[in-house]
This record gives structure tokens, sequence and C-alpha cells, in this order.
């Protein structure tokens, strides 16, 4: 029997700088850390990058200036109102600071109590004990801090994001609502800076009466002025680069993965699998964030990486199937079932976790990498496909 199942190792990169060939980096960097440790590659081996590195290679970098120019291309330099943005300053306050500067005067309606990845404005409890109810009550400012004050932190930042989101500008206004068409008594001009729900988001305002509605999604898909783009999700995923810059989501990676499959490939005679990971999807106990702030987990991997795990429950086997058995009938027993199991498994998969591989891969690596000073945005993943059964 394997002691061993799956091990996930960080490894480390040279500093990525725009313009540099991050698949010559990506695969000498692996196998510098194989050579070095006494590792040696597997077939189905996972080798994942983290979206970071992949947009800086891309010099996909956009200005705050940038950013405003297509917003006031796009609202013709009038009102306009954002519903839904994330409560973030790495996220979204160059994005604000951009959007203020490309219109007249800006309505920020934020959800409540929490953004649509659980960073908290208010908790459940305040509003309990104030009576009001988040499905269908539409707060002012004035009310709002009637009722909450300005004793409304958030548990790790510290940031009271109301007041901060409101800084940003003499032109804003903030509504609190959960009903993206209750901005439309304020401006018929939105854009819907939620990131998951997006799409429906936008489809309700339409069907509501908004005359201009765009998503986050729509600015900056093509170049501005120079700017850096994502043609399918815009200005989801950026980041903070500078005090008036942004990092962008990376585009076109699909032939990034192949290349890097490739070439290792080549060298190694194993063939492994690789993608490029962004936020992962987990829930903060404390915090409350769910993370998943980018559009995607992994925006580009290879071809093995798709589906969903087909897992027999084992703790199940052992209470139903194998009671009684001795542990080295139920072993056994075990054994072939994993090897003889099927598509169908029924009750015998219950409990077992319905996600792709690579939104629990994507999750895995970012957990791994974490987004501060490690200096390991390669992931390397070994043994992931293997089971019970493997020798």
């Amino acid at each position: 029997m394997r002691t061993l199942g799956t091990v996930a190792r960080g490894v480390r990169a040279p500093m990525i700088q725009p313009g540099d060939n991050l698949a010559n980096i990506v695969v000498d960097s692996v196998l510098n850390a194989a050579n070095e440790n006494g590792i040696e590659l597997q077939d189905r081996d996972v080798i994942g990058m983290t979206e970071a590195i992949v947009a800086r290679s891309q010099n996909n970098f956009a200005t705050v200036e940038q950013i405003a120019t297509d917003v006031r291309n796009k609202f013709n330099g009038e009102e306009l109102a954002i519903v839904f943005p994330i409560l973030s300053r790495n996220r979204f306050s160059n994005l604000l600071r951009g959007i203020v500067g490309g219109c007249k005067k800006l309505y920020i309606m934020l959800s409540y109590p929490s953004d649509e990845v659980g960073n908290q404005l208010i908790d459940w409890d305040m509003l309990d004990k104030a009576g009001v109810n988040p499905y269908t009550d539409v707060l002012d400012e004035k009310k709002y801090r009637e009722l909450f004050g300005y004793d409304v932190k958030h548990p790790f930042t510290g940031m009271d994001y109301a007041e901060y989101y409101k800084s940003f500008g003499d032109n804003i206004e903030l509504i609190f609502a959960n009903d993206p068409r209750a901005v439309l008594t304020y401006t018929k001009n939105v854009l819907a800076c939620d990131i998951h729900t997006r799409q429906r988001t936008k489809r309700i305002l339409k069907a509501a009466g908004a005359e201009i509605v765009y998503g986050l999604d729509e600015i900056l898909a093509e170049s501005v002025d120079g700017s850096g783009y994502n043609e399918n999700y815009g200005l989801l995923g950026s980041n903070k680069a500078t005090e008036d810059k942004v990092k962008l989501f990376p585009r076109d990676c699909q032939g990034l993965v192949d290349q890097i499959q490739a070439t290792l490939l080549e060298k190694t005679g194993k063939r492994v699998e690789v993608m490029v990971y962004g936020d992962g999807a987990f829930k903060d106990p404390v915090g409350k964030i769910w993370e998943l702030a980018d559009p995607v987990v992994s925006p580009a991997y290879t071809s093995g990486l798709n589906g969903t795990p087909n897992e027999l429950k084992l703790k199940f086997l052992l209470d139903n199937d194998f009671a009684g058995k001795s542990e080295e009938e139920a072993r056994a027993a075990m054994e072939e079932a994993i090897k003889s199991k099927d598509n169908e498994l029924g009750d015998q998969a219950l409990g077992t976790t319905p996600r792709r591989y690579t939104d629990l891969l994507g999750s895995l690596c970012d957990l791994m990498s974490g987004s501060g000073d490690k200096g390991t945005p390669i992931i390397w993943i070994s043994g992931y496909f293997e089971n019970f059964a493997s020798k």
C-alpha cells in the first residue's frame, strides 16, 4: 500500500516581468525544483500557475484614466449608477476612481448585509435589531446611518466600506438595496458590477426600463488608448497594481497551458495537466468571505482536467456493503469496488464533492500559493487522480 496520496508543492519562480517567456519560465522552474529535491514528474501530475503571473507576462494593465475614458464613451459622460460592487480596496478602489472620473454624478448601490462574495457591510444581528428586511427595504445613506451609525467595520480590514466608497468623489450618492431595479428611480444609466450574477442583473435592469446598461465585463473588453483588455471579462478579475493602474485578468491562455504541457512531455516523457488559476472558492468562517472574486477559477486548462470526480464514498461502503468484514477483506473488497466502478454510483457516492476538477484544483492551488509573499506562483500537484486502489 502506498502511504502518500495527493501532494501539493509550491514552486518558486523568478520575478515575472511584462514580455517574459512564461512557458519557458514555468517549465524551467518545475524541472529545477524536481532536480533540486529529487522528485520526478509523473503522468497526470498537475502544474498550476496563478493568473497574476500570466497577466503580468502579457503586460495586461490599464490606467485609471483609460477606465474613465471607456466609461465616459459608453455612458456619454452623463450620470450613472453602479450596482452591487464588491467591497474590496484591492479589487475595486481603482475601478471606482475610473468610474467616478467618467461621469457627472455617480450613484453607488451596495448590496447588504454583504456583497456577493461574502464581504460583510453589516451583520445580520444588526439588521434584525433594526427591523430591516434586506430583501425588500431600500435605504438611502441618511437612513442607513440612522439605523446603524458608523460602528459598521469589516472584521478583518476595519474598513467602513460605505464611508470609504463615498470618499472617492463629491459627486457620489449611496443607496443600499438588493433589487437592482431600485436604482432606476435615481437614473436609467447603470453599470452592473456584480461578478457571477451579472447576466441576470443586466437582464432585470433592461426589462425594467433601464436605458444604458453595461457590466464590468464590458468595460475594457477591447483596448482603449493602448490599454490592456480582456475580451471575455473586461474589468472582472482585475487587481490594483499601482495607485493609478490595474492588472487585468489574463487573456488568450489556452496556448500557454498547451505549450507547457507539450514541452514537459518532450523533456520528461510525462504527460502532465496544466492550468491557470485565480481565486478559489472556500468560505472563511470568521470574515464570511467566499473568495471567488474572479469571474472563473480557471480561465485555461489542458483537456485532461475536464470533468468532475467520480468517486466512491469509502465510509459509506465500510458502514454498509463491507460491514462485518475483517480489515484485510474490507481492503480487498474496497480495491475491487474502485477498480470496477462505473458512472452510476448511486448512494455509494453520497457526500463526495460535486465540483469540477478545475474548481477543486484551483482552490487547492490558491490556498497553497496565497496572495502575499510566499513567492510560489506555481503549484505542482502529484497523485490527485490516484485512489485507494492505486499501487
